[in-house]
């Protein structure tokens, strides 16, 4: 028989805002669980410098979720080294099945499970995805020593990883769709002043060009958006950066969504379609999408919770 433990709240997720759910549920007496999930503490683990946490003009991204974890344990959290493979919320206790073959029971789930690396569904993409093509480059950067790179995307996500690769590469392409990037000021500054970036506008990745034996990336063909014609750039790694989507997995047939797939609440709240699910973070933050504001629905969260198990016992 499976092991199953029972809890008043449980934390599914753990990033910023999974992490201070826990402080704030610790805090409220409600003894919580929180498991950890695929990416122990989310986005900001695979994140260099963060310079936009109150408190620290600079932090190491990992660093900073070594510090939540703490501070959640400190406060009485009790995190699970696990994975939730199944959520059942048609009825309370809500169950959480893990893959570890453990159950837990709850009378409040707050889901925190951020968002995953998009990609552009291309053949070659997905052939040399390890072996050349990453979405990650504080993960992978390294092995690109003296190497030229292309990063693909305009965004937030594109600048930092292009910016950080710089670390690394002799020269870095950014090739983007259009002409104007959606990146912050401050980092599309940084990014035009830098002799190593080299930007390529209105054009986007085609293929991925390189060997089988062994797989390795020799190139990149991309495409003109607004003639067609293709063009060919040496490249050995390609770092995909376009963004993220969140990480509905366990709850997408069951709970309402909206833009795209993120988990809609009541404005003002952490509130999902079903009483006693709250969501907090990446996972329904289509807006803003920082680590501070995810932090914040993290408390909300916690204290919906908190409300509505003293409203319903």
């Amino acid at each position: 028989m499976s092991e199953c433990h029972h809890t008043k709240v449980l934390i599914i997720g753990s990033g910023p805002a999974g992490y201070t759910a826990g402080v704030y549920a610790s805090r409220a007496m409600l003894s919580p669980i929180l498991i950890q999930g695929i990416e122990p503490g989310g986005q900001l683990t695979t994140t260099t410098e963060v310079e936009n946490w109150p408190g620290d003009t600079e932090v190491q991204g990992p660093d900073l979720m070594v510090r939540m974890e703490a501070h959640a344990k400190a406060m009485g959290c009790e995190i699970i080294g696990d994975i939730v493979t199944k959520l059942e919320v048609d009825r309370r206790p809500f169950l959480a099945i893990c893959d570890s073959g453990k159950q837990y029971t709850a009378d409040a789930v707050i889901l925190a499970t951020g968002a995953r690396a998009k990609w552009l569904g291309l053949t070659s993409e997905e052939k040399y995805k390890g072996f050349g093509v990453s979405a990650c480059a504080t993960c992978d950067g390294f092995f690109y020593r003296g190497q030229e790179i292309a990063v693909i995307g305009g965004g937030n996500t594109a600048v930092e990883e292009a910016l950080f690769l710089t670390n690394f590469a002799s020269k870095v392409t950014l090739v983007h769709r259009r002409d104007e990037l959606r990146a912050e000021k401050i980092l599309q500054d940084r990014l035009f002043k830098h002799p190593k970036i080299e930007p390529i506008w209105f054009h986007e990745l085609e293929e991925v060009i390189g060997t089988d034996n062994p797989l390795g990336v020799e190139a990149i063909r991309i495409k003109s958006t607004k003639n067609g014609q293709v063009s060919e750039i040496p490249c050995k790694g390609v770092f995909v950066a376009i963004g993220h989507a969140p990480a509905t997995e366990l709850v997408k047939d069951v709970l309402e969504t909206h833009n795209g797939g993120y988990i809609k609440v009541e404005p003002g709240s952490t509130k999902t379609s079903i009483p006693g699910v709250f969501a907090a973070g990446d996972l329904t933050d289509h807006i803003y999408r920082q680590a501070v504001t995810s932090a914040g629905m993290g408390c909300m969260a916690a204290l919906d919770a908190e409300k509505f198990i003293a409203e319903n016992d």
